[in-house]
């Protein structure tokens, strides 16, 4: 009764079972984990020092260069989330494309993507766009739907825009290079934006009452000098930090941990030019800090040890078989994955999604001859679905903490869609054309319809040799 063909599925229902039932992620994991070790010691399918092998994989995480960059880049984004640089990019940039119908929506969508960058966190970019840009989105004569759609957008930019904590956290668990994945992400994310841009477009063409032209075509006809320079001096210093973070980076001058730590560097210098900078603000940050990296370092704890147990019971041979039936190779697992993990996330949040389902479906993507740098991206802009998607968004939870009570939940909903569909469309995109993410003209090649050819066989002489 318990062999590895029973326990493995089994331990999979019990963690939906705990997790549906609200317990705390980091630690029911890490308690099913452990139950089912304790099953198949009992059962004979490992001995009690395979266990061992888990406090190894906690020692490995204190040396990953990758996982060292993650509280530098988020103590980087909460040192910029502190100084004001959105709300005075947001004045700024709205001053130079105010006259333009539908100005503001388009400087949300740029704030946005620089704020989503800066913060690496969803939440916190849409919380911080939404303070600042909806109630005078609103006052201007804003259609509450394009106002709470294109704020919500921008702010799951976080999820795919590098220097992306996310993009961090896909590279450990799917074993990518970090430097791979941002070049991956980088063509992918910038489509996403000109995307969020052309709707914006199109709204305010279709339905110019979502975007009055009396609210946008105050003062001047053309910008003035001094206009340009505000602009230039608002935007250009939290991109240059965030470009000169990512080309030590791209180009070998840095690794992932010392571009975090030049990013910091940068940020505290920043700030204390600004004069934004106190020792109050720094505290708050540190403290922001350090919560949200004990609370991801529990959550990677549980799930490392999960993944352990699982594999000593032969999971991943169970994993594998119910792939063996999907039709169409390497696309049909890529439609079932992304479609399953699209719905999955109603109920999980992104890293429980990356910590627990994303290693049991990476040894059979590898089997098929997947590229890991094309899965990675790929499920990383389909998670970011899953802070848009009615009701249960957390990107629209947020936006309706902060919302006004004049904007009701139903409006929100109705401006989320539209973007939802543009994020799915780039998912389509990505599999579809997969040099987006790869920058090659070939597609990866399914290694399961790959024939090897074999030598041919040496030539016979025609004369017999001569004794």
């Amino acid at each position: 009764m318990l062999t590895p063909e029973f326990l493995a599925p089994a331990m999979f229902g019990a963690l939906a079972l705990v997790l549906l039932a609200g317990f705390p992620v980091a630690f029911s994991i890490a308690a099913v984990g452990a139950v089912f070790g304790a099953v198949g010691i009992a059962a004979g399918h490992f001995p009690p020092q395979f266990l061992l092998a888990g406090t190894l994989r906690i020692e490995d995480f204190f040396h990953n260069d990758n996982l060292l960059a993650i509280p530098l880049f988020v103590f980087m984004g909460m040192l910029l989330e502190r100084t004001r640089i959105a709300a005075d990019m947001l004045i700024t940039l709205d001053e130079l494309f105010g006259r333009v119908r539908g100005g503001m929506a388009y400087t949300v969508v740029l704030v946005g993507a620089t704020l989503a960058a800066i913060t690496g966190f969803v939440s916190a970019a849409v919380i911080g766009i939404a303070l600042i840009a909806l109630p005078a989105m609103l006052r201007k004569g804003y259609d509450a739907r394009l106002a709470t759609g294109v704020i919500a957008a921008s702010g799951t930019l976080a999820q795919i825009l590098p220097p992306s904590l996310v993009l961090i956290v896909l590279a450990e668990q799917l074993e990518v290079p970090l430097l791979e994945m941002y070049r991956g992400a980088l063509l992918p994310s910038v489509l996403l934006v000109l995307l969020y841009l052309a709707y914006v477009c199109l709204a305010t063409r279709l339905w110019p009452q979502r975007a009055p032209a009396g609210a946008v075509t105050e003062g001047a006809s053309t910008a003035t000098a001094r206009q340009w320079r505000a602009a230039a001096l608002a935007a250009g210093f939290p991109i240059g930090l965030i470009l000169a973070v990512l080309a030590s980076i791209y180009f070998g001058v840095a690794t992932p941990s010392e571009g975090g730590a030049v990013g910091v560097t940068g940020a505290l210098l920043l700030g204390l030019v600004r004069r934004q900078l106190d020792l109050a603000r720094l505290r708050q940050a540190m403290e922001s800090t350090g919560v949200l990296c004990s609370g991801l370092l529990f959550l990677l704890f549980g799930a490392s040890f999960f993944t352990l147990v699982f594999r000593g019971l032969d999971g991943q041979l169970w994993i594998e078989s119910l792939f063996r039936h999907i039709p169409a190779g390497q696309i049909g697992f890529l439609v079932f994955v992304n479609v399953a993990i699209f719905f999955i996330a109603f109920f999980l949040d992104f890293f429980e999604i990356a910590f627990i389902v994303l290693p049991l479906i990476a040894p059979v993507a590898r089997k098929l001859g997947i590229d890991m740098t094309w899965l990675a991206v790929l499920l990383a802009v389909n998670l970011q679905t899953s802070f848009m998607h009615p009701p249960f968004g957390i990107a629209l939870y947020n936006l309706r903490s902060v919302a006004p009570p004049s904007v009701s939940t139903t409006q929100i909903y109705r401006g989320a869609i539209p973007f939802l569909l543009i994020q799915l469309l780039v998912v389509a995109l990505l599999i579809a054309v997969p040099s987006i993410v790869l920058r090659t003209e070939s597609t990866p090649v399914n290694v399961d319809n790959v024939e090897i050819p074999m030598p041919p066989p040496p030539e016979r002489d025609e004369e017999p040799r001569k004794q």
